[in-house]
């Protein structure tokens, strides 16, 4: 066996930038053809220029346009869930969280994993075969770094959804998983995240990473791909930490 995806169909969301843009990037180098979906369409041109991936730009927290979109694609062999991150927003004492803080967060991290492995369900149920894997995050395994409570909650959801979404669906021959990753310097919240960070913080980060260096969204992509592979047949449900130790 190898990684080879020729004749499979791929569709990866949050591949607009960073991580996802770098696994839709992986599927297509290995001959998938690969649908890419996310919010920001300068982003998602980007992408089509770097690869042979076809685009639409979606709000993956609206669950009709999802299913609408998602539905005239037609059916997937592989789902990677990577939409998400902060919206925008930055760590401050509970009491100051609105609603729409919050839900915002849900929506693009929880909700749209949810609402896109609904979706394509009924097609890899037909074909009795499917791969779905989920990005999910350190901070859904211990705490968000920048101390974001809606996104270490919507993270750790992820990881609780992929154990449930496994089990409902193994015996179609769907397996669910999902890669925590640790801090990837991948976008520009990102960037902005580690220069707040100070000399000082950054190189506390790197001394607790066993590997004393920072992942790159490729190393991310390794992962996925491994997933999706013919060589993660009997492998469904977990998680797999991506953060060069710690």
């Amino acid at each position: 066996m190898k990684l080879d995806f020729t004749g499979k169909a791929a569709l990866v969301t949050g591949a607009g930038h960073g991580i996802g843009r770098a696994i839709a990037l992986a599927f297509a180098a290995r001959g998938a053809s690969v649908t890419a979906l996310d919010l920001n369409e300068a982003g998602l041109a980007e992408t089509a220029g770097m690869g042979d991936v076809q685009t639409r730009a979606l709000d993956l927290g609206d669950r009709a346009a999802v299913h609408e979109v998602i539905g005239a694609l037609g059916p997937q062999d592989i789902l990677v869930n990577c939409a998400g991150g902060v919206r925008g927003q930055v760590g401050r004492p509970l009491e100051e969280i609105t609603e729409a803080d919050w839900q915002a967060i849900f929506d693009a991290n929880l909700a749209g994993t949810f609402w896109a492995s609904q979706a394509v369900a009924p097609g890899m149920k037909a074909k009795g075969a499917g791969r779905i894997v989920n990005i999910s995050s350190g901070a859904g395994r211990g705490v968000s770094l920048t101390g974001i409570q809606a996104y270490a909650s919507a993270k750790a959801g992820q990881i609780g959804l992929t154990r449930q979404l496994a089990h409902e669906l193994g015996s179609f021959g769907i397996t669910v998983n999902c890669v925590a990753p640790g801090f990837v310097r991948s976008n520009p919240t990102t960037e902005k995240q580690w220069d707040a960070m100070g000399q000082a913080g950054q190189s506390a980060l790197l001394e607790r990473i066993a590997m004393r260096r920072l992942g790159t969204p490729d190393d991310i992509a390794h992962a996925v791909l491994f997933f999706a592979s013919d060589f993660a047949g009997w492998i469904t449900g977990e998680t797999l930490g991506v953060d060069g130790g710690k």
